[in-house]
């Protein structure tokens, strides 16, 4: 039995980036890029007007007041997309529209409000200064900027970036698949009448859920018996996904057989048994070069192990820099007691009052209470060497979603 730290730094040690692919800049919303992104040309590329009025020079302007407004005569209409027709001279001045290039000779433009338009005349009402209201080019990138750098997560900001700059598509990692099984004579698919003596096999579901939440694909396996053959031969098709991963089987029954399976498929064994509750009997090891993770078969201890150490793992995996859920310090509402020597997740509710965090437990905390994962949002991290936990005292809490990062209201 190891430490969970120490579990964790071996599994890490062991994941690499998965190889990059060519996406649509769509897809690649939510993934890391693997590669630099610089900008082609200035953006603007030329100066432009940043609101709808009249290109000026600005000194011809300096004397204007609403009572003593200056005239100019209008040489032209510039709408967005179109290309000025000639240079502004003395004592004129042309109308544009936000986006459209200035014409040679004007250095600011005077907004709408601060015109009034006389036939082929405008009177201007507020004087400008020069670079009043005006876009300069490459005031957004410049050309040969690196905007977008690898190992970047692509974020619609991003998305919007690599569009201005004419990328449409661009190289992420890949995402892994995910093989998924579950072992058990005692486990029944969602839609097979369950009895007294069998069970539906959520792990299945629960697992394939963090997996797409993740961002991963999933390869599901089904249901195998307990069965030397069909162990081997769902090991064996597993062996084509970027990660294997089974539920169940690796206890110390007589029927939990996946340990020996792992090793007759060519599995090298890293450990088995990590110092955590829940998720004690957990087996890690690989088959071929793919990492396989033997999880517990009770559904909470599943999921938590689950969260610990393959999460992180297939965000490695693609690539990502930040692999672990956010942690925050919150107030105890409860008592709790433990055995010493185990890290323990205890599954429980944060709520945030007056610019502090609260978390209690989710109530009754074994292993097959898969409830407790309903009701709960975070997990509260008890460390090893603690056995009793009182209310009122500051813990650790790893937040297992972002529903703290929402509001109902707007401030």
């Amino acid at each position: 039995m190891i430490p969970v730290n120490e579990a964790r730094q071996i599994i890490l040690d062991g994941i690499n980036p998965l190889p990059l692919e060519k996406v649509n800049i769509l897809e690649a919303l939510g993934r890391v890029i693997g590669e630099d992104v610089a900008a082609p040309r200035n953006l603007p590329p030329k100066n432009n007007s940043a609101m709808d009025g009249y290109a000026v020079r600005a000194e011809d302007t300096k004397a204007a007041t609403t009572q003593n407004p200056i005239v100019l005569t209008v040489t032209e209409d510039i709408p967005a997309g179109t290309i000025p027709k000639q240079p502004l001279g003395a004592g004129q001045a042309a109308r544009i529209m936000t986006g459209a290039p200035l014409p040679g000779g004007a250095d600011a433009v005077v907004r709408m409000e601060n015109t009034r338009k006389d036939g082929g005349k405008v009177h201007i009402l507020a004087a400008a200064v020069s670079g009043l209201d005006i876009r300069v080019a490459g005031e957004d990138v410049a050309a040969g900027e690196t905007v977008v750098g690898r190992g970047t997560v692509i974020r619609p900001a991003e998305v919007g970036m690599l569009a201005a700059l004419g990328r449409s598509f661009v190289y992420v990692h890949q995402r892994p698949t995910v093989a998924i099984l579950a072992t058990g004579d005692e486990l029944v698919d969602i839609d097979e009448p369950p009895s007294d003596w069998k069970i539906i096999s959520s792990n299945s579901y629960a697992t394939a859920a963090q997996v797409l939440e993740s961002s991963a694909a999933i390869l599901q396996l089904g249901i195998v018996k307990d069965c030397r053959e069909d162990l081997i031969s769902k090991f064996r098709e597993a062996s084509r996904a970027d990660l294997i991963i089974s539920s169940g089987g690796v206890s110390v029954g007589d029927y939990d057989l996946v340990k020996d399976i792992m090793k007759e498929v060519g599995n090298t064994m890293q450990f088995w048994q990590v110092a955590m509750r829940p998720g004690k009997p957990l087996a890690y090891g690989a088959i071929q070069g793919v990492p396989v993770f033997g999880l517990p078969g009770n559904p909470v201890s599943s999921m938590v192990s689950f969260e610990q150490f393959v999460r992180p793992s297939l965000l490695k995996m693609m690539g990502h820099k930040n692999i672990f859920r956010r942690q925050i310090r919150a107030i105890l509402e409860d008592d709790l007691e433990k055995m010493a020597e185990l890290r323990y997740f205890i599954r429980g509710w944060v709520r945030r009052e007056a610019g502090r965090y609260y978390v209690r437990s989710t109530g009754e905390q074994g292993s097959g209470i898969l409830k407790s994962m309903v009701r709960a949002n975070a997990l509260i991290v008890l460390p090893e060497a603690e056995t009793s936990i009182a209310r009122g005292t500051e813990v650790q809490v790893q937040l297992l979603d972002t529903s703290l990062e929402h509001a109902d209201r707007p401030d």
